[in-house]
């Protein structure tokens, strides 16, 4: 699934559906964009699942009949997790502006998943460097020989934090919230869709029969996250949003200071504190999430000390406000984090469901008129490479993106325009048709993305365009989009190692209410494709398919494609442990919360060297995983 990650270089929504258990994603495990660097997201086993769930998947024994997990599996420790990592003190960590809620059902962005996620379980986790499944809630489970049904056998062990047990009941009334038309559940019905409502076989057996083969079967009905029917069956689930006192998680909601920021609390009592799998991870006896209206107030308070990572999505940041003083004497760690990372895209969204935007050449002379080389060359210092493709990390020097590279034309862009019927009306320099101005708002939520648009605002001025900035609070941006209520706005979405590309391009997707295909996107041949690629377990296959619908989506243009970065630019100040990878094999900045861990020796040196001025042992400038891992 693909989460939005907002507006600006690198944000991010989920990519509309469930969530698979929590340790993959939360990129593309992330419901919807995340705006301009706002969201943190962590990548935990669960995550892994709410990343591919989101996304797609097809894992070595997906497509396979029999009971699972196999007789080889075995509960090891995590290959990823320090060995000497403790359990203790704290993490203070940007979340973006203040969310509208916690449930990721209902509001699908990467803040609610990560949170979510620490607190709800799902039946089945992954393996986070294998992505092999492995047992979650479920201890056991069976696939049928016509890989229709999917029987989880729930852990007699598995306890909510109010001492009950977890039952298949639970799962049952997840599922019949999630399916609920009244339920704000928009896109994490569609992996639920593909099932008959479960059977409840037993108090700890859940029962789920497929309505077809789907690669994705085994991933939705084991990957999302469960919740408990007698806390919360009879609330009216649209407004379960920040009270959520029953969890199974390792994480509980804590304090929360509205506006301000939220608290997760660890649980020294979590029914599965002790497996192995879950040994020397989830340290932090403390996870705050502080919120700020804008990105740059949130680094500002990071230099004072106030936050204590921040990943980097501004290169001026990372150039020129990265050296001299704590930078220099490594009280503040500066690290280029290189590994697995799926790539997503942004750009602005065009909503085609309505004029101007419902015509191709406006879109395409929209496209035209975007200076990306001189937005990544003046504002960047060039450390962004140019998308030309919905799919970047399909593509190899093996297999090269086939689709043009899209660069300022204005003359071609004028003459599309022309076409569409806008012509220049002498008096004023805008474009008119049937008497009306070519006017549109930018429905933004970021004041960093100002500088941006301004640039674009003038080439669509000198194009006889008015752009006007709409800007808002992140709830009213939220609701805004949940209903559509945009014309152009900015969008950056997360992706997962393994793609669904349903919920942001099937055409029955664009008419949801809160989904993912926010731009309203159509095309009878991108469906066909899409219904040819569920049943296949091949993710190759798979694969070729999403770069012949990638080929389709480019040449309809309803995305002003922007840019990207394919590594993880992250600042921290030095009082913590890290495993020698830093980060996980698939994760952004977000695995920091599930695999660091308080330092108090650290924490005593950084001390000591801020008073009295002194330097620390520096860290590794550039971590790439490949070369790390294992070592």
């Amino acid at each position: 699934m693909h989460h939005l990650t907002l507006n600006r270089p690198r944000q991010q929504k989920i990519n509309g559906h469930t969530t698979p258990p929590s340790h993959i994603s939360r990129q593309k495990t992330s419901r919807w964009f995340r705006v301009s660097n706002t969201r943190f997201s962590r990548i935990s086993r669960s995550n892994i699942m709410l990343l591919l769930l989101l996304t797609a998947t097809a894992f070595p024994f997906a497509g396979h009949a029999g009971q699972y997990p196999l007789p080889e599996w075995t509960d090891r420790p995590d290959p990823i997790a320090a060995p000497e990592a403790r359990a203790g003190g704290e993490i203070s960590v940007f979340g973006g502006q203040y969310p509208k809620g916690l449930n990721y059902y209902l509001d699908n962005n990467v803040l609610s998943a990560d949170v979510f996620s620490s607190m709800f379980e799902t039946l089945l986790n992954m393996d986070p460097v294998t992505l092999e499944y492995e047992p979650g809630l479920a201890a056991r489970w069976t696939i049928s020989d016509d890989l229709k049904t999917y029987t989880f056998y729930i852990d007699p062990n598995a306890r909510w934090s109010d001492k009950t047990p977890v039952t298949a009941a639970d799962v049952r009334w997840t599922y019949d919230v999630i399916m609920d038309p009244g339920n704000m559940t928009g896109p994490h019905k569609i992996s639920m869709a593909r099932f008959d409502p479960p059977e409840v076989v037993d108090e700890r057996t859940i029962r789920f029969t497929a309505k077809e083969i789907h690669w994705k079967n085994l991933l939705a009905a084991g990957g999302f996250h469960v919740m408990c029917k007698h806390a919360y069956e009879n609330r009216d689930f649209n407004t379960i949003t920040f009270t959520l006192p029953v969890v199974s998680g390792p994480y509980a909601l804590g304090a929360i200071n509205e506006g301000v920021s939220i608290a997760l609390d660890r649980r020294a009592d979590w029914w599965n504190i002790t497996a192995k799998r879950n040994a020397n991870k989830n340290n932090f006896n403390r996870i705050i999430y502080k919120f700020f209206a804008e990105r740059s107030n949130a680094f500002e308070a990071f230099k004072k000390g106030a936050i204590d990572i921040f990943p980097v999505y501004t290169s001026r940041i990372w150039i020129d406000e990265t050296t001299g003083g704590a930078f220099t004497k490594n009280h503040i760690i500066r690290q280029r984090v290189h590994n697995s990372q799926p790539v997503g895209f942004q750009g602005f969204a065009m909503n085609m469901r309505t004029p101007p935007f419902d015509d191709i050449r406006v879109r395409e002379a929209m496209s035209l008129l975007l200076d990306r080389d001189k937005m990544n060359k003046t504002l960047m210092y060039g450390q962004y490479f140019l998308h030309r493709s919905y799919f970047e990390d399909l593509y190899s020097p093996e297999n090269p993106c086939p689709n043009p590279l899209i660069e300022l034309d204005k003359a071609k862009a004028r003459k599309l325009l022309a076409e569409a019927g806008w012509k220049v009306n002498p008096a004023t320099g805008f474009l008119e048709k049937d008497g009306r101005r070519f006017s549109f708002q930018f429905l933004s939520r970021d004041a960093s993305s100002e500088k941006f648009l301004s640039i674009y605002a003038e080439d669509l001025k000198d194009a006889g365009i008015e752009m006007i900035i709409d800007k808002k609070d992140w709830a009213a941006w939220a609701r805004d989009m949940d209903e559509y209520n945009f014309q152009m706005t900015w969008a950056a979405w997360s992706a997962s190692v393994f793609k669904d590309p349903e919920s942001m391009w099937a055409s029955a997707e664009a008419d949801r209410k809160g989904g993912n295909n926010i731009t309203g996107f159509k095309d009878p041949e991108v469906d066909k494709l899409i219904d040819a690629q569920k049943t296949l377990f091949d993710i190759n296959a798979r694969n070729d398919i999403c770069r012949k619908l990638d080929n389709i989506i480019c040449a309809a243009f309803p995305y002003v494609l922007l840019w990207n970065i394919d590594y993880t630019r992250l600042l921290y100040w030095n009082k913590f442990g890290t495993p020698p990878t830093v980060l996980s094999k698939y994760g952004r900045e977000n695995s920091a919360l599930s695999y660091w861990w308080y330092d108090p020796d650290a924490a005593a040196a950084l001390s000591d060297a801020m008073e009295l001025d002194l330097s620390l042992p520096p860290r590794p400038q550039t971590v790439i995983f490949d070369e790390t891992f294992g070592r």
